[in-house]
């Protein structure tokens, strides 16, 4: 502790989700170490008070070793959607695997890790797709750690908390952004795996979730959380949500046409093929068989004093007023 402030390494922090965790902490008793591979990708974290930026490569296990060093916590929001099998297997396996040992070998023993809604440390090879099972992995990875006790404490060396969250929206995402945008270049949107259903998450309640269990760890150690707004919806409604809330066409959004399956695989097989990252992905879809809503099994966001907020209230404050063509351009 320094000054009165805890330090906590955010990996992905310069990312859609750290750039809320980041100005949520702000108001809290932390210091922010956040590590990136280039220092210009994560420049619009430079004004914030608290945060220190470190160019990193978080892959190479003794670097990994050197940032965890004299953190009180460690925040793991490094995660990918598209990739081959090797991909997912470095980014939600390996990172963590070797993020256990770093954390073990350093006296850090408080991890939150973000997984995904959906993923089955017990059975991940039962789950459809590469991002399901991989992300799944991760979870055992960690849970196997978390229980393997210190010498001569005989405490458990990691002290972990694991969020799953649904799908994302707020300020900045890339999703009902950028439906908004195909909807202001096209007149009608084809859409594979439109009847798969979701219960999207404000960013800013996991956000808010994320400090909770950092300032409240005895509420919240050993515990996986479901990440969920209070709605759930079809990707359809969703698409045709996000024309209506950024009033296209005169707040009538654009018609969405849903794909049959086979049509489906083939668009989203020469959306990858695109340049920079794609929209959709087979294996996208291969995770959409999988209804992306909560279990009911576990915690969820008002164990954690959070009211969610629905998407259809939030939403319309963000999409009318962002630019959409900056947000197909990855500006």
């Amino acid at each position: 502790m320094i000054d009165g402030f805890q330090k906590v390494l955010i990996l992905g922090g310069s990312g859609f989700v750290g750039r809320h965790l980041c100005e949520h902490l702000a108001a809290h008793p932390w210091r922010i170490t956040v590590p990136t591979r280039r220092l210009r990708n994560a420049q619009h974290l430079s004004t914030q008070p608290k945060v220190t930026l470190l160019e990193a490569n978080i892959h190479h296990p003794a670097e990994l070793q050197r940032l965890v060093a004299g953190h009180d916590a460690v925040v793991n929001l490094v995660a990918i959607l598209h990739g081959s099998a090797a991909d997912f297997e470095r980014v939600h396996v390996t990172l963590p695997t070797q993020l256990a040992q770093a954390c073990h070998a350093q006296g850090v023993h408080r991890l939150v890790h973000i997984s995904a809604l959906g993923a089955d440390a017990q059975h991940p090879d039962t789950l459809p797709s590469m991002y399901l099972r991989s992300k799944s992995l991760g979870e055992a990875a960690l849970l196997a750690a978390s229980k393997v006790p210190t010498s001569p404490s005989n405490q458990p060396a990691m002290q972990l908390t694991m969020l799953r969250p649904s799908v994302l929206f707020g300020s900045g995402d890339r999703f009902l952004n950028v439906f908004a945008s195909l909807q202001r270049l096209f007149p009608l949107v084809p859409l594979a795996g439109a009847q798969a259903r979701f219960q999207p998450a404000w960013v800013e309640d996991l956000a808010q979730a994320i400090v909770y269990c950092l300032n409240y760890p005895h509420h919240t150690v050993g515990k996986t959380f479901e990440i969920c707004g209070p709605e759930v919806l079809t990707l359809k409604q969703l698409v045709q949500g996000a024309g209506q809330w950024a009033g296209i066409a005169n707040g009538q959004g654009r018609p969405v046409v849903g794909l049959p399956m086979w049509m489906g695989r083939i668009q989203a097989a020469l959306m990858q093929l695109a340049p920079g990252e794609p929209l959709m992905s087979p294996d996208n879809l291969d995770s959409m068989r999988v209804d992306n809503v909560a279990t009911g099994r576990l915690p969820s966001l008002k164990d954690l004093c959070i009211t969610p907020s629905s998407v259809r209230s939030i939403a319309p404050l963000y999409l009318s007023t962002t630019s959409q063509l900056d947000v197909l351009r990855g500006r």
